[in-house]
């Protein structure tokens, strides 16, 4: 199946304020996809609608954030439990840095319900690190029942190699590059033969499928109760550990 594990939505302060969660599962369907997971920045607040949309375009949907470390390293936390990722939300978002949003000099931070009517904002800015190191997120997110994938280690910012200079070992499911072999300025990257994956980052609707990759699995093993149903973990870090190594 197609997947894409990293997407923003309208809560993300970055984000456009057109891609809700039901326009990024329109245009994630046109594509092909088929496991679609919602990562704002260090909240999950648009994926209880996200979770109840996903169905009708014949999509599995993963739950989560893309999370800022406090070396501002980004790291992809994943979850097929709603419940324990809105459970990891609140937590993160009791140690974000407390640094109010200006919305007309950072950008809107709303969360929708599956109409597209504006729910709510979120106070604090979102872009900002949560009290978390990258050794210890890991641990963390597994405690809540969740997966993590450091995001796009081939770029020059917010990244494990613009921040650590290299790519550092942990309980990794698998490492999110913009292109495979990853490199940086030309030089190739010791990604420490996790498993690799890439990913959209998307912020516009443009952004939506640009990178999906392939994932090794049924949807029928993926979702084993049936569609509407939530994924299967276990499936889930299995499958991932069947994509390429460098």
């Amino acid at each position: 199946m197609l997947a894409d594990l990293h997407n923003h939505s309208c809560l993300s302060p970055c984000g456009s304020l057109d891609l809700s969660p039901r326009r990024i599962l329109e245009l994630g369907a046109a594509k092909g996809i088929k496991l679609l997971a919602l990562t704002d920045h260090n909240s999950s607040l648009n994926c209880p609608a996200f979770s109840k949309l996903a169905p009708s375009f014949d999509i599995i949907p993963l739950f989560g954030m893309e999370a800022t470390t406090n070396e501002e390293i980004h790291i992809l936390c994943l979850f097929t439990n709603l419940d324990a990722c809105l459970s990891f939300n609140e937590y993160a978002y009791s140690i974000l840095t407390p640094f109010l949003n200006n919305p007309e000099k950072t950008g809107d931070q709303v969360y929708v319900d599956e109409e597209d009517n504006i729910e709510g904002e979120v106070e604090y800015y979102l872009i900002n690190p949560i009290d978390l190191s990258v050794d210890s997120i890991g641990v963390k997110v597994q405690e809540y029942g969740g997966i993590v994938i450091p995001a796009h280690v081939d770029r020059p910012a917010f990244s494990m190699t613009s921040q650590l200079g290299t790519v550092v070992d942990g309980p990794w499911a698998a490492v999110e590059c913009t292109r495979i072999p990853p490199a940086l300025n030309g030089v190739p990257l010791d990604t420490l033969s996790f498993p690799l994956t890439t990913s959209s980052d998307a912020h516009f609707s443009e952004h939506v499928g640009r990178r999906p990759f392939f994932l090794d699995v049924e949807p029928e093993e993926l979702q084993p109760g049936g569609k509407g149903t939530e994924a299967s973990k276990d499936v889930l870090i299995k499958a991932l550990a069947k994509r390429p190594r460098f």
